[in-house]
């Protein structure tokens, strides 16, 4: 991403995070991203654009972090924890993207359809190592696609569960705590 789109990438976030999809306005995102507007239709023609590429970006931006920190890792437990580790700590960062997804899972919009795909997606990868952590005798077999949706909910969860207690709390231990519950449970 060169220099320029990603000053874009950056602003489009915070304008959606704070404005949401509907108060943006692409004079918003260029004056914020310190560009012209005609340098922003340049490289963007809407602003439902922008919002699809930032969402594909951003995911993809956590989807390579989380398999260059799994590729460390040899043991199939090992990496569904540094998964989910790794998720945890992009929601903790990027606060204002997780926001943006947050807010516009729910619509039939055209935007709001092409970012379930972009999720299913990811979802798709957290199945794929819940799929070699059965095959590894280290998680219990089960319906892959369903628990990697729970596992995906409980992530999301626990990432609003930080947001709102921001001044509370901190993140490695919500990390801590977060992968002791999924991989143990919650009972006695």
């Amino acid at each position: 991403m060169n220099r320029t789109k990603k000053a874009i990438f950056q602003s489009a976030i915070k304008v959606f995070s704070t404005s949401g999809y509907s108060g943006a306005t692409m004079e918003d995102i260029a004056s914020n991203a310190g560009v012209a507007k005609g340098t922003l239709y340049y490289h963007f023609k809407s602003k439902e654009e922008i919002f699809n590429y930032i969402i594909k970006e951003g995911m993809n931006i956590i989807k390579e972090d989380v398999e260059e920190q799994t590729n460390k890792e040899e043991d199939a437990l090992k990496k569904l924890i540094t998964m989910c580790k790794v998720q945890l700590k992009q929601f903790y960062v990027n606060k204002d993207f997780f926001k943006v997804i947050m807010s516009q899972v729910w619509g039939q919009e055209l935007r709001q359809l092409e970012l379930r795909k972009i999720l299913e997606d990811y979802i798709n990868t957290i199945e794929s190592y819940l799929k070699e952590a059965m095959n590894h005798g280290v998680v219990k077999k089960g319906d892959s696609s369903f628990m990697a949706y729970t596992f995906f909910g409980t992530l999301c969860s626990t990432a609003v569960y930080e947001l709102l207690n921001t001044n509370k709390t901190n993140i490695d231990n919500i990390i801590d705590n977060c992968m002791e519950y999924v991989l143990k449970g919650i009972a006695i």
